[in-house]
């Protein structure tokens, strides 16, 4: 069982393992008895054990670090019912705890919750947070991405170039000009529509033929 999956659920005693979660709730199992329940978010709040801080005389620390001490520490757990005897205990395992600002109930409830830790076998550690990107793995990646815009700005330069070599196809289509007859005459063999450029030509010749004839 791992700590960052515990939490502990308001109106309910002891400490709960996280199993999944709900829009309205949460599915929990006790470390006490095992059994397995729903608590609903509109009853029950829940405090993941992670988050938890505690006040001490100088900055405040994660529960975690209360846990460690008591791990570590050679006195025996006190009664939890005994304000005094629990209050001094933590004044002999974690004396820079503010003991003006945590309350005996505090103090009460964590003595509970680390011997459920214990006879669960929990690990007293917090789950690792993820490695800060270094700076240069910063600069890698802003190197990246400046290389990816400018591959993106050269394809759009790219294709404003390409797009204007469409434009010399249109004089190609036969406009009744002498060198548009000539062009058709020589694209006449891979193209129908050139076809119709020959018969005009040989109009002209027929004319003077017939103006001899008169004569």
């Amino acid at each position: 069982m791992e700590y960052y999956k515990l939490v502990a659920v308001t109106g309910l005693p002891g400490l709960y393992e996280l199993v999944s979660s709900k829009k309205d709730g949460a599915i929990v199992r006790s470390l006490q008895d095992k059994t397995t329940k729903f608590a609903s978010t509109r009853i029950h709040q829940f405090s993941h054990l992670e988050s938890i801080e505690i006040y001490t005389t100088g900055e405040n620390v994660n529960l975690v670090e209360v846990f460690q001490a008591m791990e570590k520490g050679t006195a025996a757990l006190p009664d939890a019912k005994d304000d005094k005897a629990v209050k001094a205990y933590f004044q002999e395992v974690f004396p820079v705890m503010d003991f003006d600002r945590v309350y005996n109930s505090d103090m009460k409830k964590i003595v509970k919750w680390f011997d459920i830790l214990k006879k669960n076998e929990v690990e007293l550690k917090l789950s690792e947070a993820e490695p800060e990107a270094s700076a240069e793995d910063i600069a890698a990646a802003e190197q990246m991405a400046a290389e990816a815009l400018k591959g993106e700005a050269v394809a759009d330069e790219a294709g404003d170039e390409e797009a204007p070599k469409a434009a010399p196809k249109k004089p190609a289509r036969p406009a009744g000009g002498a060198a548009a007859k000539k062009k058709a005459t020589e694209e006449g063999a891979d193209g129908e529509a050139p076809k119709a450029a020959p018969k005009k030509a040989a109009a002209k010749k027929k004319a003077p033929a017939k103006k001899k004839a008169e004569e």
